[in-house]
């Protein structure tokens, strides 16, 4: 529910909840509460936690017991399955993930109208209001300062006493986390977290490193795609690991993003059940070996891998997805994407969790799911009822966390295939999308429609005149204006005869 009630509430915040406040009270319960000023970035920092959290805890759950035995296993095939956490991958990933996303990707309405979403939601929201993983925030200021930007809020500005109850919490994260390295690293230098025996102190810490790193670069490497996914190639990059990066994951008809997309999961999770293996805290239950001669209730908190789990979330993901949405580039820029691209393609190409699609259909038939489109009609059809889709409740850009698009390919086939056929089609669709997070010029653009095409142009007159006849120019003009709210209403519509 916390990966599928991601995909659900991102999904939903455009959509008129009036349309599905009847049939799903429960998903408009939801909603209300989630899309209320900043609160959808709220729980996606807390719900991001609860995933770290989840994983770290499935890993004590699942974890082997020392020289177990299962069926007769050679103990070579026990040691891939089990002592190095192959078996708990696989089940993470396809039961508690992958599945998931996939249904709440396409039935949004259905997957979060009951209570175990409310709960979930509740629960996120709650662990944001602690201050625990406040430390965000400031890595937050701090990438929107360096990108010379400000952060976009649906909230009006905090007033003093707000502001300095945002701070304490934000002073008590950065000490939380202080603390939690400090912890975590005199476990690793004296031998005594659960990291595989044989292993030295050393070895171990820089592991650890290497492991935040490679999750850090995965999480910004999925912001980074979809950011770069609406650029043209030319501003994706000039180096040649960026080049080689795009004409990879871009190539052909763009499978290769979702192929990314399904092996960073199972990557992601491998990195963290590793983690999360290196820093739970294992020390004798008699207290001479408790850490900085903490008290036994104390000394169990450690064992528990919350440490970990704290500053998983915090140093190997929300920031470095913080990163990413800021400078997007930077990633496409460094050699290890391209090299990491490439690891997930090859991870999604062998088919280990084709599986996740098999236990979808199963849930779907198993709940009775129906797709959004029989509740609340597509996006046109909305649009046409006036109640149409509300992007500007999404906060997107430097200082928040992206809130991905789903699994499912929404755009209609027929501009998909209209797409292949005709580049410029995309790149007017580009165009539209960066006027949209305004980062085009605020000037009028003229579409001129003919039989025989569409000509794009800015106000200037000597482009009109170069691009089409004035004649057909002055009967046939549509002015798109890139100011108003809701996307592009056109001035002039024209009549059948006309067409």
């Amino acid at each position: 529910m916390v990966e599928g009630g991601q995909a659900s509430l991102v999904g939903l915040a455009p959509v008129n909840p009036d349309l599905y406040k009847d049939s799903h009270p429960i998903a408009y319960q939801c909603t209300q509460l989630c899309h209320k000023g900043d609160n959808l970035d709220r729980y996606l920092l807390g719900r991001q936690f609860m995933v770290v959290l989840v994983v770290f805890t499935v890993n004590i759950s699942g974890g082997p017991i020392k020289d177990a035995e299962l069926w007769g296993f050679p103990g070579w095939l026990m040691g891939i399955f089990f002592s190095y956490g192959l078996a708990m991958i696989l089940f993470t990933c396809m039961v508690g993930q992958l599945n998931t996303q996939v249904n709440a990707s396409l039935y949004m309405l259905d997957y979060v109208n009951n209570y175990f979403a409310v709960f979930t939601l509740y629960v996120a929201m709650l662990i944001e209001f602690s201050g625990l993983l406040h430390s965000a925030y400031v890595v937050q200021l701090l990438v929107t300062k360096l990108a010379g930007q400000s952060i976009h809020s649906n909230e009006p500005p905090r007033s003093a006493g707000q502001a300095a109850f945002f701070w304490a919490r934000c002073t008590f994260s950065l000490a939380v986390l202080a603390f939690s390295f400090a912890v975590t690293l005199k476990a690793l230098f004296g031998g005594q977290t659960t990291m595989w025996e044989g292993v030295p102190a050393t070895v171990a810490v820089i592991v650890f490193f290497i492991l935040m790193a490679v999750v850090g670069m995965l999480e910004g490497m999925q912001i980074a795609f979809f950011a770069v996914a609406k650029l043209t190639p030319d501003e994706r990059g000039d180096t040649v690991w960026a080049k080689k990066t795009c004409a990879l994951l871009y190539f052909g008809e763009g499978n290769n993003l979702p192929g990314f997309m399904v092996g960073r999961q199972l990557c992601v999770v491998s990195c963290m059940i590793f983690i999360a293996r290196v820093t739970s805290v294992d020390v004798n239950k008699d207290g001479s070996e408790n850490i900085f001669g903490a008290s036994a209730g104390w000394q169990e908190l450690f064992n528990t891998g919350l440490l970990g789990a704290f500053i998983t979330t915090i140093v190997a993901s929300i920031s470095w997805q913080l990163v990413a949405s800021a400078f997007p580039i930077a990633f496409l820029n460094n050699p290890v994407t391209y090299i990491l691209l490439r690891w997930c393609l090859f991870l999604e190409s062998t088919g280990i969790c084709a599986g996740a699609w098999v236990i979808a259909s199963i849930h779907r038939q198993i709940s009775g799911f129906q797709r959004d489109e029989v509740y609340i009609g597509t996006a046109e059809s909305r649009s046409k009822m006036d109640k149409g889709d509300q992007s500007t409740r999404i906060n997107v850009g430097p200082g928040h966390i992206v809130k991905l698009p789903n699994f499912a390919n929404n755009a209609p086939k027929s501009l998909l295939k209209l797409m292949k056929k005709d580049p410029s089609v995309g790149a007017y669709l580009n165009s539209i999308a960066a006027m949209e997070n305004g980062t085009a010029e605020a000037e009028d653009v003229l579409v001129v429609e003919t039989s025989n095409s569409v000509v794009e142009t800015s106000n200037s007159a000597a482009r009109v005149e170069e691009a089409v006849d004035p004649e057909i120019f002055a009967s046939e003009m549509v002015l798109v204006s890139p100011e108003m709210e809701n996307g592009f209403e056109t001035e002039k519509i024209l009549n059948t005869d006309e067409k």
